[in-house]
């Protein structure tokens, strides 16, 4: 059994929650957790760099010259590769993809390795509730300081109609929130601390658990 203290607001322990093996205590496999982060952040680049086609440059179609008598090279179009002005042979396109295939099993397994190296390394803070009703920083800040994750690079993973959370945390430099349904291995990584509800505990293990 995976146990991790239950703290509350105010910096008491309540008690300890149970975590699931299959997501909080995986053996830790770093070929595989690289893999998960390359494909995840090259899935999510996006080409920027675009050039255009002979038949995308503006300019006349018309033969410069007449094919033959005037001594000079043939031409069929001003917009050719090799006239100033014209298109690009082999340029970058805009439309390339960098997409990395991974599978959903590979994937999750690499997640639950990192979730679990957390917990190993006691970088996963559990709380009852963070419920604060104006969304203010200054309560956010209080609560944070009352916590092991007081002064650390921190990510607060609570359930999606959290919103005050996301909303006291946008003018903290270290802190940010995501949601409990769209955890990934990227943000997991970024942060030394994860700071995570009871809620966001079981929405988490119910969507990320291995079978």
């Amino acid at each position: 059994m995976v146990r991790v203290k239950l703290y509350t607001t105010d910096g008491k322990t309540k008690g300890e929650l149970t975590l699931d093996e299959s997501l909080f205590s995986v053996k830790v496999n770093a070929a595989l957790v690289h893999e998960a982060v390359v494909a995840q952040t090259s899935n999510g680049r996006k080409a920027i760099a675009h050039t255009k086609t002979r038949g995308e440059v503006a300019g006349s179609g018309k033969k410069p010259w007449k094919q033959k008598g005037t001594g000079r090279a043939r031409h069929g179009s001003r917009r050719s590769p090799i006239w100033i002005g014209g298109g690009i042979t082999f340029g970058p396109r805009n439309d390339r993809s960098f997409g990395v295939k991974m599978n959903d099993k590979a994937r999750r397994k690499a997640l639950a390795m990192v979730l679990s190296d957390k917990v190993t390394h006691e970088r996963l803070i559990a709380v009852d509730q963070l419920l604060l009703e104006e969304g203010k920083t200054k309560q956010l800040v209080e609560v944070l300081n009352n916590l092991p994750t007081s002064g650390k690079r921190t990510l607060i993973v609570t359930t999606p109609e959290n919103k005050t959370v996301s909303r006291a945390a946008r003018n903290l430099q270290e802190i940010e929130t995501i949601p409990a349904n769209t955890l990934n291995i990227v943000d997991l990584l970024r942060f030394d601390y994860v700071l995570i509800t009871e809620p966001a505990v079981a929405m988490v293990t119910d969507i990320y658990k291995r079978n």
